[in-house]
């Protein structure tokens, strides 16, 4: 794949590609191939969506738990969804953020 006119050729590798409002499949390309590079796990959450802590109660309802209720496990969970979302955000700018494409429901 040919690199698109006005970008640059060979950028880094530690910060995810930059998303400057043009050539949005070969941005979409590189962004998979980076997330998926750094964490398979973060590519998983970012396609089916966050982790959620979870728990059974003795009815056998599953019920979301409460923040005071996790453990370390469930903080785990919630830093690869912390990990996923600032991925993302470091890769758009402020006008891909506040477009409501990019809002959540």
């Amino acid at each position: 794949m040919s690199t698109p006119q006005g970008m640059l050729e060979g950028q880094s590798i530690t910060r995810p590609p930059y998303f400057n409002g043009q050539h949005y499949g070969w941005w979409k390309n590189r962004m998979e191939n980076y997330i998926q590079a750094e964490d398979y796990e973060l590519w998983m959450l970012i396609k089916n969506g966050p982790l959620i802590p979870k728990m059974t109660k003795e009815d056998g309802t599953i019920i979301i738990k409460k923040p005071e209720e996790f453990n370390s496990e469930d903080y785990m969970m919630m830093e690869k969804n912390a990990k996923a979302k600032k991925l993302l955000y470091f890769s758009l700018g402020p006008k891909d953020l506040e477009s409501e494409e990019c809002q959540s429901p």
